[in-house]
């Protein structure tokens, strides 16, 4: 063979062995997402900084509480692309405070969005109009988010919301909607930025608050995670969401001795960065690398 043939005929089979190597690794990437999907529960408590955002992808469908911060929102629109979400059935504001609803905009214009609930709040800041104008540009509804409504996250989950239960608060925290959503035998308590009012409010109703792992609420603020709130909750993992060296002090030191009491192991978004937590509804585990 010519000696420029076969360099020709060199450089063409190693072009394709690169090019098969390349798709292998991408096919198999995509594989494994999909088998760590299937028969699990994966929840995302996404890194924003002082703020909140969690993914939860149950039975091929999508559920987001909140969004995190307007700084945040490019960081979480990446995370969401890099985890192959296209659609988003379900979108819950807990409440219009701007660490929560600071990337919902951009969210809902980059997205495919199902459904989407708030409760019955408003706020006069450019990021709470922000996200009244990207439901309008998709010709989205905000659904009131009220105690019993309940999501359809498929078979063998449950999805229902226990706050807000009044129409009208002095402190915006207390509207936030509390989410309680059971996978099998896996529970999970998502608390927004609920404070010691409403947690009264939703022991009062007499629902069966115990959860596996708890959200903690306000960033683990001491006005909120009450001592009855935490007993009736009885969380064996709680995850807080909170910046770091953040201007709040949060978590609070008061919180995280009320967990340390109960034995529960705690996760923080300052420490930790993003947690994924995968249940196949029997057992629980983080998963590392994240």
């Amino acid at each position: 063979m010519p000696k420029k043939t076969w360099l020709k005929y060199t450089l063409i089979c190693v072009s394709l062995i690169f090019v098969i190597v390349c798709t292998t690794i991408s096919y198999k990437s995509t594989i494994k997402t999909s088998l760590d999907l299937e028969n699990n529960m994966v929840t995302h408590f996404i890194d924003v900084g002082q703020g909140d955002c969690t993914l939860i992808q149950v039975n091929n469908k999508n559920l987001l509480i909140d969004s995190g911060t307007s700084d945040s929102k490019q960081k979480l629109i990446r995370y969401l692309k890099k985890n192959n979400i296209t659609k988003l059935d379900y979108i819950v504001a807990t409440h219009p405070h701007e660490d929560h609803i600071g990337g919902m905009a951009s969210v809902i214009k980059t997205f495919e969005v199902g459904e989407f609930y708030a409760p019955k709040a408003i706020s006069s800041t450019q990021t709470f109009n922000d996200m009244i104008d990207a439901l309008r540009s998709k010709n989205l509804k905000i659904k009131i988010a009220t105690p019993n409504i309940s999501l359809n996250l498929g078979p063998n989950a449950t999805c229902i919301m226990l706050s807000p239960n009044k129409t009208t608060y002095d402190n915006l925290n207390n509207y936030s909607c509390t989410l309680k959503i059971s996978y099998k035998n896996s529970t999970y308590l998502f608390t927004g930025d609920i404070e010691t009012q409403a947690e009264q409010e939703i022991l009062a109703t007499g629902y069966d608050l115990s959860a596996q792992v708890l959200k903690v609420a306000h960033h683990g603020s001491k006005t909120s995670s009450s001592k009855e709130f935490l007993a009736k909750v009885s969380p064996k993992i709680a995850v807080i969401s909170c910046g770091i060296d953040n201007d709040y002090g949060h978590p609070n030191r008061e919180t995280l001795d009320r967990l340390k009491r109960l034995n529960t192991i705690v996760y923080r978004t300052d420490l930790d960065k993003t947690i994924v937590l995968i249940s196949d509804g029997t057992k629980i585990k983080k998963l590392t690398g994240n």
